[in-house]
């Protein structure tokens, strides 16, 4: 959060790494502050959703995810979107070096699709998900937060459709 007197009425955010910056005027009140908070974390968040990268932007974003937690030690040999993946978010061969993401991530927050890249990275690392596999993935501190989306979107599936919700 950062309050400026020159700001008078706008409100604006953007990404710095892994930090959200809201700039506001300095004389919003910290109510009117908490709700502009909100509102710029979805609009940031709706507009990340709407990029979509493509098999070699997902290829050279894990690249940097690889060099930034695991210094470069894990090293895909290929990267890419499936579409035959329905119940799982992800998928590694180590032997072969390929990370294969379910195109159902396409669309996500881009720190869900990181976690799910780092998690198969780690896989280059660590086979299993003992303590040193989960130990990896601690140093991504948005771990725990995309987690729970998922789980968020796992539970959300599994709802009755009910008439009229979802535009149908």
């Amino acid at each position: 959060m950062r309050r400026s007197a020159r700001r008078r009425r706008t409100v604006s955010a953007y990404r710095e790494g892994d930090r959200t910056v809201v700039l506001i005027p300095a004389r919003m009140s910290e109510a009117e502050e908490q709700r502009w908070v909100s509102v710029m974390l979805d609009k940031l968040a709706a507009q990340e959703s709407k990029r979509v990268l493509g098999d070699t932007e997902l290829a050279e974003r894990a690249e940097r995810l690889s060099a930034q937690y695991f210094d470069g030690r894990a090293r895909a040999g290929s990267v890419r979107w499936v579409t035959n993946q329905n119940t799982r978010w992800g998928s590694c061969t180590p032997s072969e070096g390929s990370i294969r993401l379910s195109h159902r991530l396409q669309g996500m927050p881009e720190y869900v699709v990181d976690y799910v890249l780092l998690h198969e990275l780690a896989h280059l690392l660590v086979p299993g998900h003992g303590p040193r596999f989960w130990r990896l993935l601690e140093a991504y501190p948005r771990t725990e937060r995309a987690r729970g989306y998922l789980e968020g979107v796992v539970a959300a599936d599994r709802l009755p459709h009910l008439p009229g919700a979802r535009g149908e």
